[in-house]
């Protein structure tokens, strides 16, 4: 396995990556289909990649401020997940962007 950016954090992966990216998209049709019909397929093939993509952004963004602060886990709330933070990191990204997506190009 690579190491996406061994310095900010060593145990992240391109495969992780990739993997990460292959889902978000396929979370992007499964949502056209169940619960957001008004998405065009091309609306959704976007919106899952940036999500993927800009997720990434967010967790390693986390992960950069854990470095910084010399620190392992952001809380000791649920041991061996990183803290509660790392459940929400790509969406501090992601969501905001998913949002203006929405607003900006769907519903335009």
């Amino acid at each position: 396995m690579r190491s996406l950016i061994p310095r900010i954090s060593a145990k992240k992966t391109w495969e992780g990556s990739g993997g990460g990216l292959v889902f978000a998209i396929a979370a992007a049709l499964i949502a056209r289909e169940t619960f957001a019909p008004y998405l065009k397929v091309w609306h959704a093939l976007v919106l899952g990649v940036l999500a993927g993509v800009i997720g990434q952004f967010g967790d390693l963004f986390e992960s950069l401020i854990k470095r910084d602060a010399e620190i392992k886990d952001t809380s000791d709330m649920i041991p061996g997940h990183g803290g509660v933070l790392d459940r929400f990191d790509s969406l501090l990204f992601s969501a905001p962007l998913i949002y203006y997506f929405v607003a900006f190009v769907v519903f335009d």
